[in-house]
C-alpha cells in the first residue's frame, strides 16, 4: 500500500510480518480520529478537525424506524430488501434519475459497495487528485493501480478532462489495464462542486476511452446552495455510470454502515450486478435488516428528514464558511466552501516564515506540528493525493457543533451557529493557533 501514514503518528518499526502477512496501513482519517481519541484521553486540549464525521444528531423517527425493526435478525436478499430498493430508487428517480429497483444494490455502507464494485471491475482506476483516500487505497488492496489524474482548478472531484485522457492513453500503451474512473460529486477533501461543462467532457472522454465511471454522490445533499442542480455522471452517460450515496453524511448515521448503488441499465449494468452480488455474498451476505428498514423510512424522504437535512446543510455552510475566513485571515488560501463540511486551504504564502520558524517543508510537517503543538486534528493534502510538499490541508470543523445532542440540536436551530459560545470558542483558538504558527509563537 503507498498511502502515506496519519501526520504526527509515529510510523511502525520495519519489522518482518510472520507468515507473509501484508502490512495495510489504518486509512489516515480514522487514524488521525484515533490520535485525537488518545490525546484526549491524556488530558491534552484537542480541536478535532480531522474526521469526517457529519456532526449532527440522527433525527427522532430515524432512531424510532431501527428501533422497530431491531429484531429483524434473518438473512435477506444480498442485494437488500425490496422495500430499501424501492425507496432508493424513487429518491434518485425525485433527482431526474429514472432507476429500476432491480438495479439497485444494497450494503453495509457505500464503502463496501464500492470495493466490490472495484473487485468486480478489475484493472486500474483513475482517481482525481486530490481525492478521497479510501479510492486510491481499495483499488490497490484489489491488486491494481490507481492513476491520480489532477484536478481542474477549482473543479474538485472529477479529473481533469484532458489530463484524464493522456493518462489513460499513456498507461495502456505500458500495458496497463485502465477500467474505471472516479468522481466525487460534490467533493471530499476540497469542499467543491465541479460544474456540469466539465463533468460532461470527462464523461465524454469516459466514452471514448470505453471507461465505466463509479459517481460518488454521497455529500449530493449537502450543496450549500439547494438551489444549485448537481451534475450527476449519470445524466451524461447513463450507460457506464454507477452513482453510490449511504446514509452516513446527511443523515449522519455512519455508524449504521448502510449504502446503496444505482448500476447502469442494460446488459452491462446486469452483468455488474451480478458479479457485484456474487461478490456481497462471500463477503457481507446481506445488509444488516434493521438498517435496511431504516434507510428506506429515509430515502423515502418524509417531510421531517427533509427539514432536518435542510438544517444540517445550513449548519455546515455557516461553519466551514466562518472557518474558512480565519484561514483566509492568517494569510492562508482558501476557496470559499460550497459542500459538505469540508475545506481545503493552502498554506503556501506562510511557506517561508514556516520553514524558517517551524522547520515545516511539507504537509505533513504542517499537520505534524499542528497536532502536537496545538492538539488541531487535520490531514495533509499528501494523504489524499495531493503533492508532498504542498501545505494544503483538510479541514472538517463539523465536530465542534457540540459535545452532546443538546448543543448540536442547538447548533441547528441557531440563526448563526458560528456565534454559539461552543462553537465560537472552537473558532477563536483555530485563529490563536494559526496566528502563533505564522508568527513564530512570537
Amino acid at each position: 500500500m503507498t498511502v502515506p501514514a496519519a501526520p504526527g503518528l509515529a510510523p511502525s518499526p520495519a519489522v518482518p510480518l510472520p507468515h507473509g502477512l501484508r502490512p495495510v496501513p489504518l486509512s489516515p482519517t480514522l487514524a488521525i480520529n484515533e490520535a485525537l481519541a488518545r490525546k484526549s484521553r491524556e488530558g491534552l486540549p484537542v480541536l478535532p478537525f480531522g474526521f469526517g464525521e457529519a456532526g449532527i444528531p440522527i433525527h427522532p423517527s430515524l432512531i424510532r424506524e431501527l428501533a422497530a425493526a431491531a429484531g429483524r435478525g434473518a438473512y435477506g436478499p444480498v442485494a437488500g430488501s425490496a422495500a430499501l430498493r424501492a425507496a432508493a430508487a424513487g429518491y434518485w428517480e425525485r433527482r431526474g434519475l429514472p432507476t429500476d429497483p432491480d438495479l439497485v444494490v444494497s450494503g453495509p455502507g457505500s464503502k463496501a459497495l464500492l470495493f466490490g464494485l472495484l473487485t468486480a471491475l478489475g484493472g486500474d482506476v483513475v482517481v482525481p487528485a486530490p481525492s478521497w483516500v479510501t479510492y486510491a487505497a481499495q483499488t490497490e488492496l484489489t491488486g491494481a493501480a490507481a492513476i491520480r489524474v489532477a484536478t481542474p482548478p477549482g473543479e474538485g472531484g472529477v479529473p481533469s478532462p484532458a489530463l484524464l485522457a493522456d493518462a489513460v492513453v499513456r498507461a495502456r500503451a505500458r500495458g496497463r489495464t485502465v477500467r474505471a474512473v472516479v468522481l466525487t460529486l460534490p467533493d471530499n477533501p476540497t469542499g467543491t462542486l465541479a460544474g456540469e461543462e466539465t463533468v460532461a467532457r470527462v464523461c465524454a472522454v469516459a466514452r471514448d476511452l470505453d471507461l465505466v465511471i463509479i459517481c460518488d454522490e454521497i455529500y449530493r445533499d449537502l450543496v450549500h446552495d439547494p438551489g444549485r442542480v448537481l451534475p450527476s455522471a449519470a445524466a451524461h452517460a447513463p450507460e457506464r455510470t454507477v452513482v453510490t450515496t449511504a446514509l452516513s453524511k446527511q443523515h449522519a448515521a455512519g455508524g449504521w454502515r448502510i449504502g446503496v448503488a444505482r448500476l447502469p441499465d442494460g446488459p452491462f449494468g446486469h452483468a455488474l450486478r451480478a458479479s457485484l452480488l456474487g461478490i456481497g455474498s462471500e463477503i457481507w451476505s446481506s445488509p444488516p435488516a434493521p438498517m435496511q428498514h431504516a434507510a428506506a423510512y429515509a430515502f423515502g424522504e418524509p417531510d421531517e428528514l427533509v427539514a432536518h437535512v435542510a438544517r444540517g446543510r445550513r449548519l455546515h455552510a455557516a461553519v466551514t464558511t466562518a472557518v474558512a475566513a480565519r484561514f483566509r485571515a492568517a494569510g492562508a488560501l482558501v476557496r470559499e466552501p460550497e459542500a459538505a463540511f469540508y475545506l481545503y486551504p493552502d498554506l503556501e504564502p506562510l511557506r517561508d516564515r514556516l520553514r524558517a520558524e517551524h522547520g515545516v517543508r511539507t504537509g505533513a510537517d504542517l499537520t505534524g506540528l499542528l497536532l502536537e503543538r496545538y492538539g488541531l486534528g487535520v490531514l495533509p493534502g499528501v494523504v489524499f493525493g495531493d503533492a508532498p510538499e504542498a501545505l494544503r490541508m483538510r479541514v472538517a470543523p463539523s465536530l465542534v457543533y457540540g459535545a452532546d445532542d443538546e448543543h448540536r440540536h442547538a447548533a441547528l436551530a441557531a440563526a448563526d451557529p458560528a456565534a454559539l459560545p461552543w462553537i465560537a470558542a472552537a473558532l477563536d483558538r483555530l485563529s490563536g493557533i494559526l496566528a502563533d504558527v505564522a508568527g513564530g509563537g512570537r
